[in-house]
């Protein structure tokens, strides 16, 4: 063989290897190629350190190595396969952080941390040197999630600080992930507080507001500061805020897991917010400090598009950014052990990534809960048929959608000009039928949208979370002329409808116990005077909190509150026609096989008056007469017709 053949197959056997190393369909020559190999930005052993970036449209790429603000070292990159860039540093670089500095079209780009930075120094501008077993708590190996039947399955909002800043919490780190896993906290009224009365409670999901880091806090500031979180910057490394010591990068991350143990311990999942649709800028964010344009939706002129409404909207389709994606989660499921996620502004994402993710998470955890907002916040700039909005669920089967069906139809749309069916308002009878149907097709439903869930478990059924006024301020807004007793009713009577429903029940942290946020709907950076539960209402509005807990009970008492399919919804669930507006009743039959009654009667009254339903002749029990829960099977109830009170919900089976 000649050197010239030598040269030739040896340029074609390394250009088939690199190929071999691409994504599917993409070759070394492709501008964008992109690896097959998981994302691995920094890998260290106390021998090397190699990093590793994507820059497909770079023309160099230097790594800095930092000691505090200084550089020791730094070193240019070498292009690799696949648009990547690697460069290794000998000896035990512990403790050190790291930059990246890409220059593309001649122009050397903002220093970075990169996409996958899973350590930060404060407020997330470089990356943290560490070594991850150092940061797992104690018997972090042995971490296991407790396991729920689907029927159990019932979701907590909260953020760290609502939950733990009030004083009258009495957790030892306020605001901190350290002050949500503290046990055996009381109120000044000895009540249970934080995490011991999320367990009082009887949920099973705990669903966490924004967790990674964000770029809308100053982590080197006191950290009374208070932001929902919905301004991602590094989406692989916890926030800093909520950490005792935002400066140590092993340290907010040891915390958070000691947090998902202490859950976990507690017989509680863990459900992450995770915004993947929008960065909280683009020119602080590594997406655009490494391969500018490439991970966003831009418009012809050059101007990112903005489904979001923050500036910006990510390109879930584009092949890294949905590796990207998917890799993302598939480390906060691995490395922190979470049990879940919720997609904010789900309707970015592609049909197909989500579907992805649901493929690859479940390998991980078949038990993995997934939901998001079915919408956007204006069009995204991409094909709408494509995308995960609502009313495509049922082309995601295992993705579930938040329900503004039943939330609107029970108290009222967004706007406040009127309030829904607790109010006795017309018009919402068939919205609050097919929340209660789970949002699946049914011969009596005649609501005027599709159906849009394949299964009953994709229908998320709430009446407020986060966002808008909390439930108590809204009622108070569209009835101020209301008592406190007739709101609480109200207030019960919502969330009779939400736990009633055959999707999953979700409700936000501190509504249990007649929260208010003083009347603010967007409180998303408001200080603690309005977004911390003062504690001392669980003792003053205890007969609300009981309330709460009978509707969680009910749930695992009954799985025939939430059946597993379609099929087994339209066979088990009918309703008992009413000529009043305001007023729905529903039975669930057949149930022999399924639960423990043979046959439960659920009537609901909206109205200002009495209301009586013809229901189907039998020996029932009372399981809610409207304020008491029986599960077992209370008090005789009436055999063929019941007469309801106003704004009331009351539930009776045979056994």
């Amino acid at each position: 063989m000649t050197l010239h053949n030598i040269l030739t197959y040896g340029t074609l056997l390394l250009s088939a290897v690199a190929m071999v190393a691409c994504s599917a369909g993409a070759t070394t020559t492709d501008k964008f190629a992109v690896s097959e190999k998981p994302i691995e930005e920094m890998v260290y052993s106390p021998e090397k350190t190699t990093f590793e970036v994507w820059g497909p449209t770079a023309e160099s790429a230097i790594v800095r190595l930092y000691d505090g603000d200084n550089v020791v070292e730094e070193m240019a990159m070498q292009r690799a396969e696949c648009g990547l860039w690697r460069a290794t540093f000998e000896g035990d670089k512990k403790g050190l952080y790291y930059a990246f500095e890409l220059t593309v079209d001649g122009k050397p780009l903002k220093e970075t941390a990169g996409i996958f930075a899973k350590a930060l120094n404060v407020n997330g501008d470089r990356g943290a040197i560490i070594d991850l077993r150092d940061t797992d708590p104690e018997g972090w190996s042995e971490d296991k999630a407790p396991k729920f039947k689907p029927s159990e399955r019932v979701i907590y909002e909260m953020h760290y600080r609502d939950m733990t800043a009030h004083k009258s919490a009495g957790v030892d780190h306020p605001g901190k992930y350290l002050g949500m896993a503290q046990r055996g906290t009381l109120s000044e009224e000895g009540l249970s507080t934080g995490l011991d009365h999320l367990v009082e409670l009887g949920v099973t999901h705990v669903h966490l507001l924004p967790t990674a880091d964000f770029g809308s806090i100053d982590e080197s500031k006191p950290t009374d500061q208070y932001n929902w979180g919905y301004e991602p910057k590094n989406y692989s490394a916890p926030e800093g805020t909520y950490s005792t010591d935002a400066a140590n990068a092993e340290a907010r991350i040891r915390e958070l897991k000691t947090l998902v143990k202490a859950m976990h311990d507690a017989g509680l999942c863990v459900v992450l917010d995770v915004v993947y649709n929008h960065t909280t800028s683009t020119e602080n964010c590594g997406f655009e400090l490494t391969v500018p344009g490439y991970f966003y939706r831009m418009r012809e002129d050059g101007s990112f598009a903005d489904g979001s409404g923050c500036g910006n909207e990510t390109a879930s389709e584009k092949p890294m950014m949905r590796k990207y994606i998917v890799e993302s989660l598939e480390y906060w499921v691995k490395e922190y052990h979470i049990d879940g996620f919720r997609f904010d502004l789900m309707a970015i994402h592609d049909i197909e990534t989500m579907n992805l993710v649901r493929e690859r998470l479940t390998a991980l955890n078949p038990d993995i809960l997934l939901y998001g907002e079915g919408w956007a916040a204006s069009n995204p700039l991409y094909d709408e048929q494509k995308l995960a909005f609502k009313r495509y669920t049922y082309q995601m089967p295992g993705v579930g959608a938040f329900s503004d069906d039943i939330r609107n139809a029970l108290r009222g749309t967004l706007d406040l000009s009127q309030g829904g069916f607790i109010h006795g308002v017309a018009g919402n009878k068939e919205a609050l039928k097919f929340g209660i149907a789970g949002g699946v097709e049914h011969a009596e439903v005649k609501h005027s949208e599709k159906a849009w869930c394949a299964a009953p478990s994709q229908h998320i059924s709430y009446v407020s979370c986060h966002d808008d006024h909390n439930l108590r301020d809204r009622l108070e807004h569209i009835s101020p002329k209301a008592s406190e007793q007739e709101v609480k009713q109200m207030v019960k009577l919502a969330q009779f409808g939400v736990f009633t429903s055959q999707g999953i029940p979700f409700f936000f942290c501190g509504e249990e116990m007649f929260r208010t946020k003083l009347g603010e709907k967007n409180t998303y950076n408001m200080p603690d005077k309005y977004n911390a539960i003062d504690w001392s209402l669980k003792s003053k509005h205890g007969d609300l909190v009981e309330y709460y807990k009978g509707l969680i009970a009910l749930r695992k008492a009954h799985p025939a509150f939430a059946l597993a399919t379609a099929e087994d919804v339209r066979e088990h669930l009918s309703f008992i026609e009413h000529e009043n507006e305001a007023a729905v009743g529903f039975v669930l039959s057949g149930l022999e096989d399924i639960d423990s009654a043979k046959r439960i009667v659920v009537l609901m009254n909206g109205s200002r008056e009495k209301v009586e339903f013809a229901i189907p002749e039998g020996n029932y029990k009372f399981i809610c007469d409207g304020n008491v829960w029986t599960l077992g099977g209370g008090a005789d109830a009436p055999s063929s017709s019941i007469e309801v009170a106003p704004i009331t919900g009351i539930i009776i089976a045979e056994y």
